[in-house]
């Protein structure tokens, strides 16, 4: 399918009131899970949805596919975009076992995760937030609270350390400031959106140091950055689990709280000492 072609939902949705009963049936099935038209086959739907398989061939040319591998292959791409709803199961997982079942999948991830990163990263990421005369932090989405999350720790020690853009700021009032003096930590867990890949871009172009935190659904394809790392983010259901996300911001930010040395601890101690004579905590 090109780009431009309509998502297979907005297809469902504008052939829906003119479906006959079974059809109807089986439109309301894949609204509700079109993930699973990725994952079955043409008569497991059928069954799925208690309609013949003659009826899944005529709902799939209603839709404007030629055959139903055709459909099949655009929901598999829609699914890799990361949309929740693709990940939703007609047959959930069952609940005995849930908590388990969570708790061993965020093992997985911290360790895959972690595996893949070497102390000298750690370290060099570290010592170029130090050295940076600004750290901008950007995340969209789910990663907007990770983005804030690793910024409450980083200034603890890091001055002039912020997420942007703010609240009613544009990004192009921040990216006007950034040189190769700076550091940027770029946030791009699954759904991406587009103005990351100019970030990058405007990030390459004057030199910043750039940290590019994703997930395992980025493309392969190189990225003009300093450093990229993919966390394991897969769960049980369709959210995503973050803790392997969260392990790393822990890991550099433990790192540079360690790296900042006395002059870190100067700036510790005038925050508690502030905290004191406001009476704030």
């Amino acid at each position: 399918m090109t780009p431009s072609a309509p998502s297979l939902l907005s297809r469902v949705r504008d052939q829906l009131h003119d479906l006959p009963p079974t059809e109807r049936r089986l439109a309301d099935l894949v609204l509700d899970f079109p993930g699973e038209l990725a994952s079955y086959t043409a008569s497991e739907l059928a069954t799925l949805a208690h309609v013949s398989n003659a009826t899944v061939s005529r709902f799939i040319r209603r839709l404007g596919y030629e055959n139903y591998d055709e459909a099949r292959r655009h929901a598999r791409e829609e699914k890799g975009s990361g949309s929740p709803l693709f990940l939703a199961a007609v047959k959930p997982a069952a609940e005995a076992g849930l908590v388990a079942a969570h708790e061993q999948q965020s093992h997985a991830n911290l360790a895959a995760t972690l595996n893949r990163i070497s102390d000298e990263t750690v370290t060099d990421v570290a010592e170029a937030i130090l050295a940076a005369r600004k750290v901008r932090l950007v995340g969209y989405r789910n990663s907007h609270f990770l983005a804030n999350y690793l910024r409450w720790q980083l200034i603890q020690v890091r001055e002039y350390t912020s997420v942007v853009p703010g609240a009613g700021e544009t990004l192009g009032e921040y990216l006007a400031g950034i040189s190769h003096f700076d550091c940027l930590i770029i946030f791009a867990l699954r759904r991406r959106v587009p103005q990351l890949a100019h970030i990058v871009e405007h990030g390459a172009k004057v030199g910043a140091k750039t940290l590019y935190i994703t997930d395992q659904t980025f493309p392969a394809d190189p990225i003009p950055v300093t450093w990229l790392i993919r966390c394991d983010t897969q769960a049980p259901g369709p959210l995503d689990n973050h803790v392997a996300v969260l392990a790393l911001c822990h890991l550099l930010a433990a790192r540079v709280l360690e790296l900042a040395g006395p002059a870190g601890r100067r700036r510790l101690t005038a925050i508690e000492a502030a905290h004191d004579a406001l009476k704030e905590l």
